[in-house]
């Protein structure tokens, strides 16, 4: 039997695809990792989430079972899968998209296979949409959690658009208010009202304007949505290049120069919650391990 192991990492929104179909996101070094043993039990796969045992693991199976069909091996293999990670689940920071992009690279080396990054992204995409963790397919964020840096993506057509190489010394924070948001449970209607200035902001990061398309973006989903933009103007005020929400929420994302970081955290520690600090991440994901 077959053994991998795999790192994808996370994610903050540039622009949310879910009003036009065109998306952008911004590579962050939060991580997951995914652990692939391959049994013969054929067709069954076994999920666990070490980080947070009580989530749902219907992505892993997912995830798993559509490399297997991939490859035309559900009917020889099972699987004992598992993912541990320090991204928080349902909050925006794109945990769906590196659990996915981790377990499809596992599984693909527990198989003793290779294939393609467009390819991997598929499966990925494909999986999530079945396991109900996107509306989209979110091909945005999964190309941002496997390729690190700003990729701006068409959704609906799965084609990456451009990739920018973000500059060094930028810290990205999240602010994590302590409720979770599902993206099964989003109100897409609203966020569809949104599309024609959502499009400005889209057009802005095509223009290499990312960080004040990120702003707008962000101050437009938190009133489609009813959250609070107040944290994304402090972190503005404090010094940060851009602020806004992430995703569907909750969170909420400044990008800032490393030695203004702590203005922006001060900034939001009236607001309760937690504040996470990462960096841009510049890293594909990878294969770390495989027997």
């Amino acid at each position: 039997m077959g053994f991998g192991e795999a790192v994808a990492h996370g994610a903050a929104t540039v622009i949310n695809a879910i009003a036009t179909g065109q998306g952008a996101a911004l590579g962050v070094d939060l991580w997951t990792r995914a652990r692939v043993i391959l049994t013969e039990d054929a067709g069954k796969v076994e999920g666990n989430i070490l980080s947070e045992p009580s989530e749902d693991t219907t992505l892993i199976r997912e995830v798993v079972l559509a490399v297997f069909r991939r490859f035309r091996v559900d009917g020889k293999f099972g699987a004992y899968a598992e993912t541990e990670s320090n991204i928080p689940i349902a909050r925006g920071l794109k945990s769906s998209s590196a659990a996915a992009n981790a377990l499809v690279l596992a599984t693909i080396a527990a198989l003793g296979e290779e294939l393609g990054d467009i390819a991997v992204l598929n499966l990925s995409v494909d999986a999530a949409i079945r396991a109900k963790t996107t509306v989209t397919g979110a091909f945005d964020d999964a190309c941002a959690s496997f390729f690190g840096n700003i990729v701006v993506t068409d959704n609906l057509g799965r084609k990456i658009l451009k990739h920018f190489d973000v500059e060094e010394g930028l810290d990205v924070l999240f602010h994590i208010p302590p409720q979770r948001s599902y993206t099964y449970t989003s109100n897409v209607n609203r966020m569809r009202l949104i599309a024609p200035q959502v499009e400005v902001a889209f057009k802005e990061t095509l223009s290499g304007n990312y960080w004040t398309a990120l702003t707008l973006n962000g101050i437009l989903y938190a009133a489609a949505l009813g959250y609070d933009a107040r944290p994304a103007i402090e972190a503005l005020e404090a010094g940060a290049l851009a602020s806004g929400l992430s995703g569907k929420g909750p969170a909420t994302v400044a990008v800032v120069h490393s030695d203004k970081a702590y203005r922006v955290m001060d900034a939001w520690r009236p607001h309760g919650g937690d504040v996470i600090k990462a960096r841009v991440n510049k890293e594909k994901a990878k294969v770390t391990r495989r027997e």
